[in-house]
């Protein structure tokens, strides 16, 4: 059965992000000839997050958090990464899944050549190099990826792939995300498989001084 078949439903994604998150892990994202087993992924809650993007209303960069589910919000950071989210939650909250890394099983040549002469555990590990991984870029963000318009092909499916079990996950604190957003008894929204090479290493936030 294809990844299109067995594609997860809008009303998959029409939860909090909370929920959606570790219900992702073991899941496929498949893109561009290129299909990842998530092994980890970050929740964000949008006006109510301090971590989020939206926590301080829609701007042109985050207008397609304030959609309905199902579609994705990509975005430029450090410089030259560019990081994927999926919309979740609904219309207006601003909720997202941040897609932190996953285990490439399809389409390993096309990595190969994206990422360089690194180690497979690395080629997902991380958003940004996720993101490199996937090629996917500013023009993708906003996309439907549960039920695209009519006559338009389904450039990224996310599908059943097969679930985490429950006693391998596990929840912290969100890499990097510093202030209230980054505590992690009030924020434990990370979520990773146990034991999978491919999840990142934990790094706090740090706040960055203006100069």
């Amino acid at each position: 059965m294809s990844p299109v078949e067995t594609r997860l439903s809008r009303e998959f994604f029409a939860r909090p992000s909370v929920e959606v998150a570790p219900d992702l892990l073991g899941r496929h994202l498949s893109f561009g000839g290129v299909v990842l087993r998530l092994t980890e992924l970050e929740a964000y809650a949008g006006e109510v997050d301090p971590g989020s993007h939206a926590f301080r209303g829609e701007t042109p960069r985050t207008r397609p958090m304030f959609g309905p589910p199902g579609f994705t919000y990509v975005y430029f950071t450090y410089g030259h990464h560019w990081c994927v989210n999926l919309v979740v939650g609904e219309e207006g909250s601003a909720s997202a899944v941040l897609v932190r890394a996953g285990e490439v099983v399809a389409g390993g040549d096309l990595v190969r050549a994206r990422r360089g002469p690194v180690r497979e555990r690395d080629w997902a590990r991380g958003p940004g190099r996720l993101g490199q991984a996937l090629a996917m870029t500013k023009e993708h963000t906003g996309r439907d990826f549960c039920r695209p318009p009519l006559g338009e092909p389904i450039d990224l499916v996310v599908s059943q792939g097969d679930p985490a079990p429950p006693e391998r996950v596990r929840v912290g604190p969100r890499v990097g995300v510093s202030g209230p957003g980054g505590d992690g008894t009030a924020y434990p929204w990370r979520f990773w498989v146990e034991g999978e090479p491919s999840v990142s290493t934990y790094r706090p936030g740090v706040v960055r001084r203006r100069r």
